[in-house]
């Protein structure tokens, strides 16, 4: 499922990146996410699996920054479909971002991209 890969990668990612301890929140097992974080998870992996998939599996040629540049902005967008009022963090420009979170999106992409067959960033088209 599109949507827990989504959040396994978030979990690992935020693992690797954040400085410190993460909050509970961050790291909170599939099973413990609140059912809008399910559906905006769901809705960003279909975003980028459908660029994925709409490029030829030419997103392998994309910069590491723009890769997570797409996941931030599709997320961004989840925050606005689900929240009246998002908290100013969770809509900040890619710029204002952490650059933890910046890796972590990063890192989102990459193991959309993976799950797709998509290999490495030689630009090979894997797709037939």
């Amino acid at each position: 499922e599109g949507a827990r890969l989504f959040r396994e990668a978030w979990i690992a990612g935020v693992r690797r990146h954040f400085p410190g301890e993460p909050k509970a929140g961050y790291v909170t097992p599939w099973d413990g996410t609140p059912e809008w974080e399910r559906a905006a998870a769901g809705a960003v992996y279909e975003q980028v699996r459908q660029f994925v998939e709409v490029s030829g599996g030419r997103t392998g040629r994309l910069s590491r920054e723009q890769r997570g540049r797409f996941v931030a902005v599709c997320w961004t967008a989840q925050m606005f479909r689900h929240f009246d009022e998002p908290k100013p963090g969770c809509v900040a420009d890619w710029a204002d971002l952490p650059g933890w979170q910046q890796e972590t999106d990063a890192d989102i992409f990459d193991a959309i991209e993976e799950a797709l067959g998509v290999k490495g960033r030689d630009g090979v088209n894997v797709y037939p």
